[in-house]
């Protein structure tokens, strides 16, 4: 199992920003517990990107579900894919599909979930959810845990 570690370029290194979404590499590594349905959750509480129209910064509140296959995604590699959003500039619903998407191609996962809760643009909050496959059976799912955004009333 070492020879999967030893693929890794971004565990124990260090390692820059990626420029962009583009050029980050998610990495992966096997599944320890393949015979076994869990769940996988990542929360990033302070994700940011750029209004492609404006330029100025928009912020989310990340949640990635995902219940694994053969492969799981590496975390630094995923903090680092994640914040290669920072100087990009994207819509809302283009961010957070990129996310799952990426994911899906990088560990092809038996389901994964991700919602994107956006703090208001314009006075309006835009939360983003794409789900794909089937929720492998008797999988226990808990609530992402994210409020509804209630400003200040």
């Amino acid at each position: 199992m070492t020879d999967h570690f030893e693929q890794l370029t971004k565990l124990g290194a260090t390692s820059a920003l990626p420029a962009s979404p583009d050029a980050a590499v998610l990495e992966a590594v096997p599944n320890p517990h393949q015979d076994t349905d869990y769940l996988i959750r990542f929360t990033c509480p302070e994700f940011t990107t750029l209004c492609p129209v404006t330029g100025q910064p928009d912020f989310a509140h990340i949640v990635i579900d995902y219940a694994p296959d053969e492969t799981i995604v590496e975390s630094k590699s995923l903090k680092l894919f994640l914040g290669s959003f920072r100087n990009h500039a994207g819509f809302h619903e283009d961010c957070t599909l990129t996310i799952g998407k990426r994911l899906m191609e990088a560990i092809a996962p038996k389901w994964l979930r991700i919602g994107g809760y956006w703090y208001p643009r314009g006075g309006i909050p835009i939360d983003v959810f794409w789900q794909t496959g089937v929720l492998p059976e008797g999988l226990w799912v808990p609530d992402q845990g994210v409020q509804p955004y209630r400003g200040r009333g």
